[in-house]
C-alpha cells in the first residue's frame, strides 16, 4: 500500500513510502526508491490511522498476508 507523497515521504531520501507490514502498535514502511525500511507509529501520516494502518492491519488479520504490491 503506497503512502500519498503529500502525507509522508522517506526520512532518508524523500522518496515514496510503501506500507509493508503492521502490528498492534506500528507500521513498517519501505522506500520504493532507496530501499530504506523502518517502523512508524500508526498515525504517522496524519490520517487518524484510517487510511493506511486500519485497512492494512485489518487485511493482515483476515489472512490476506500477501498485499498486492503490483497495484501501484
Amino acid at each position: 500500500m503506497l503512502v500519498n507523497r503529500d502525507e509522508g515521504t522517506c526520512q532518508v531520501c524523500g522518496g515514496t513510502l510503501e506500507v509493508i507490514d503492521a502490528d498492534d502498535a506500528t507500521m513498517t514502511v519501505s522506500c520504493t526508491e532507496c530501499g530504506e525500511t523502518y517502523r512508524v507509529e500508526p498515525d504517522a501520516f496524519g490520517d487518524g490511522c484510517m487510511e493506511y494502518y486500519v485497512p492494512f492491519y485489518s487485511r493482515k488479520l483476515n489472512g490476506e498476508d500477501k498485499m498486492n504490491h503490483d497495484a501501484h
